[in-house]
């Protein structure tokens, strides 16, 4: 009942508050540790793999204890407990920031001012090259990073607080921070981060599938759960990660529009294209599909916690 109590006060703090500014932020530090060990880093392909091998077992491992030291420490169980499990738990997920993010690339959508929408998605949202992107292009973007991010960010540290309470909470944010720096295929990173991409595709399998589930139940209550259930089965499969296809295809389908990056994957071919009012769909979806999601998770804890 405890853990159930402390996710239930975590979401509320995050969407009362939101996220503090970046030097001030947990996984801002888990960034620069990232980068300095980066730093560091060997050179020679075999050393590098072993050496990023290395950092992905470490800096979750270290997130993992740092989350365990009132426990460690003896700290008893209470209010103040409870209050200060929830406060360090609603700085591993990002669902307020993902939402006030999107609005402000929608926003900018809205007004027609295209350069500053391409500013917003690839200063919060992507790191792909938008420079060439249309307005079109732009929203689909920006949807695609909602649907996944939800996955990421939001149900993943959720999902793994419930399995693990704290430690696993921020275990896993640690190595989905490490992978989003250096999680790429290119030169730079390919044997750098091939055990943190590995790892994070790991931790996301079951994530993933439970927040396209969430979206197609939330696209029910919009009349397009039917649609969402069919796009996430057609297309899944079409992206490269094998975990991204599941979110960002449900949320195609709920949205009745066609998502994909150019010369890689399409999702709802034949589909329209999205505009900045899909976008706004998008959110509520979202803000729907994480409430469904966090009042499940809610319920098992609880539930769990009852029969004890």
């Amino acid at each position: 009942m405890n853990r159930a109590l402390t996710l239930a006060l975590a979401i509320a703090i995050d969407r009362a508050a939101g996220d503090p500014p970046t030097r001030l932020h947990p996984v801002g530090a888990l960034g620069a540790i990232a980068r300095g060990l980066e730093a560091l880093a060997p050179q020679g392909a075999d050393a590098r793999r072993a050496y990023g091998l290395g950092a992905a077992l470490a800096l979750p491992l270290a997130a993992a204890l740092g989350a365990s030291i009132p426990r460690l420490l003896g700290t008893r169980r209470g209010p103040a407990r409870t209050a200060a499990d929830a406060g360090l738990l609603s700085l591993g997920f990002a669902l307020r920031t993902l939402l006030e993010r999107v609005r402000e690339v929608e926003d900018a959508l809205r007004d027609g001012d295209l350069e500053e929408a391409r500013t917003r998605l690839a200063r919060h949202l992507v790191s792909r090259d938008v420079s060439g992107l249309g307005a079109g292009d732009v929203a689909a973007a920006t949807i695609e990073s909602l649907a996944e991010n939800l996955s990421d960010s939001v149900v993943a540290p959720w999902l793994w607080y419930a399995l693990g309470g704290l430690p696993a909470a921020w275990a896993y944010r640690a190595a989905n921070t490490l992978d989003a720096l250096w999680g790429y295929r290119d030169e730079r990173y390919r044997e750098l981060g091939e055990a943190a991409a590995r790892g994070d595709d790991l931790l996301n399998l079951i994530p993933a599938r439970l927040t396209a589930l969430a979206i197609c139940a939330a696209a029910r209550r919009h009349g397009a759960g039917a649609r969402a259930l069919r796009q996430w089965r057609l297309d899944a499969g079409r992206t490269e990660s094998p975990n991204a296809g599941h979110p960002m295809a449900a949320m195609a389908g709920a949205l009745g529009v066609r998502l994909g990056k150019r010369g890689s994957y399409t999702l709802g071919e034949g589909l329209r294209e999205p505009s900045c009012e899909d976008v706004h769909r998008a959110r509520r979806i979202a803000s729907d599909a994480a409430t469904l999601a966090a009042g499940a998770l809610i319920a098992v804890l609880a539930a769990r916690g009852a029969g004890r």
